[in-house]
């Protein structure tokens, strides 16, 4: 009977101390919303162009980037606010003169991007078939691939395996990561050596092996910045995206009735090229077939092509800052929503109390809605909030490992011997890395003006 006794007395005292760190344990259910969010490096992306800034016809664009100063619009222009801006030059205009480097435009790109609330996306383009490459470098004893005679010789098309074009344009490419490789203000930079627009294909394709080369370049010269590898050819693709590049597709939304791309080439070269997982580690970007309005116009369907971007795990897409066809608007606002990372806090818990110089357990839930998972090293954070004192404390957990669905954070976190007893409201806050302000928007309610996120009250003790 004394055992019996003790046994109960020891369930019952079990199951009080229990209630007791229930009562003493917040417990919050943020309440979601159904924004569509602007966040770091996602998104639909300006092209050539600013937020606030004039868009293009519906059917045209230009591929030659601004070198002077843009104008901002007279009022908000109808299309999606975004965080990429992104531009690309040709080389005649980056260097008119061998040796001397234009980079006075790329920085005047970086300043407006950032003034506009946006990081900067670049490609180098060596030519097109409209804009010739430079003089200096078709007299220069450069090796030629055509003839002015051909079809095709109004542009002078270079030989790719020429010993003096990798020479020049690796040249052009090393300068340009020497002043900008690693700046926190580029978000990406394309692998753009080959044909015209550096799209990677070319009536004059060189030897796999000299394409090597013409990619190597990039990989040394900007290994703190992340690459986008241009989809086209197969076996560069599998190089560059193997060597730590993501993707990139410059024809995304191709549906002719005959020999699609969309439906057949596309899906199966990324099956073939084995780059299906490439997104779990680096960005996957797309740029329209057109624009929007040409797939309306050309009776495509929207339905497919946005579908097979969120397959590919898409982070972000330029439709070349053209408008949204307004029946459709409803499409890619949900298509905004599930592309690229969308991290929701679905439960928090923390201890009503705490005591300066100690631990506090914290647990969270979070689920990531998108498609995609951030590839920048934003830093999860807790706040403590009065008006008589604040703390930011580091919670250790590698966001960039917040795959789409569940990820469960708990941790123990110190908190500062120095701080004022009294009661706080607790803010969680994903920081950028630079700043360590927070950077994120979350689909919850709660955000404050500056940033983070209100999730209670919680009471500090000597």
């Amino acid at each position: 009977m004394k055992l019996k006794a003790l046994v109960c007395a020891l369930v019952m005292c079990t199951t009080i101390l229990n209630g007791h760190a229930q009562k003493e344990t917040v417990v919050i259910r943020p309440v979601k919303t159904l924004d569509v969010l602007v966040n770091p490096g996602m998104g639909i992306t300006t092209f050539q162009r600013f937020n606030g800034q004039e868009l293009n016809p519906s059917y045209t664009w230009s591929e030659r980037g601004p070198v002077e100063k843009l104008h901002d619009a007279n009022s908000k222009p109808d299309f999606p606010d975004t965080s990429i801006a992104y531009l690309r030059w040709y080389w005649s205009a980056l260097e008119p003169e061998h040796g001397k480097f234009r980079w006075d435009i790329i920085d005047l790109a970086l300043s407006e991007a950032q003034k506009h609330g946006q990081r900067l996306a670049i490609r180098l383009m060596p030519y097109s078939d409209r804009d010739p490459l430079p003089d200096w470098y078709r007299s220069s004893g450069a090796r030629r691939a055509n003839a002015s005679t051909d079809k095709d010789g109004v542009i002078w098309q270079p030989d790719f395996s020429d010993p003096l074009y990798l020479k020049y344009w690796g040249e052009l490419v090393a300068a340009a990561g020497e002043h900008y490789d690693g700046n926190p203000i580029l978000d990406s930079v394309d692998i753009s050596s080959v044909g015209y627009w550096g799209e990677g294909w070319s009536s004059y394709m060189p030897a796999f092996q000299f394409q090597k080369l013409l990619i190597d370049i990039w990989l040394q010269a900007f290994p703190h910045t992340t690459l986008l590898m241009n989809f086209d050819e197969p076996e560069p693709l599998a190089y560059g995206t193997q060597h730590g590049a993501g993707w990139r597709l410059d024809c995304w939304g191709d549906m002719k009735t005959n020999d699609s791309e969309m439906l057949d080439q596309y899906p199966e070269e990324v099956a073939r090229t084995g780059i299906q997982d490439i997104w779990k580690h680096r960005p996957v970007s797309l740029e329209t077939c057109g624009t929007p309005s040409t797939w309306l116009r050309d009776g495509y369907d929207v339905n497919y092509i946005l579908d097979q971007a969120l397959r590919w795990h898409v982070t972000s897409v330029n439709v070349k800052s053209s408008p949204i066809p307004t029946q459709w608007r409803a499409q890619f606002a949900d298509f905004e929503k599930r592309m690229g990372y969308r991290f929701t806090l679905r439960r928090l818990e923390y201890p009503a109390h705490v005591t300066a110089g100690s631990m506090m357990s914290v647990h969270m839930w979070w689920f990531n809605a998108g498609v995609a998972p951030i590839y920048k090293e934003y830093k999860l954070a807790v706040q403590l909030w009065s008006q008589e004192g604040q703390t930011v404390i580091r919670v250790p957990a590698d966001v960039t490992k917040w795959l789409p669905g569940d990820s469960v954070v708990d941790e123990s976190l110190y908190i500062p011997a120095n701080l004022t007893a009294g009661k706080y409201r607790l803010h969680i806050g994903l920081l950028d890395p630079e700043t360590a302000e927070p950077a994120i928007r979350l689909p919850i309610q709660g955000r404050q003006p500056d940033g983070w996120y209100d999730m209670g009250s919680i009471d500090v003790e000597k």
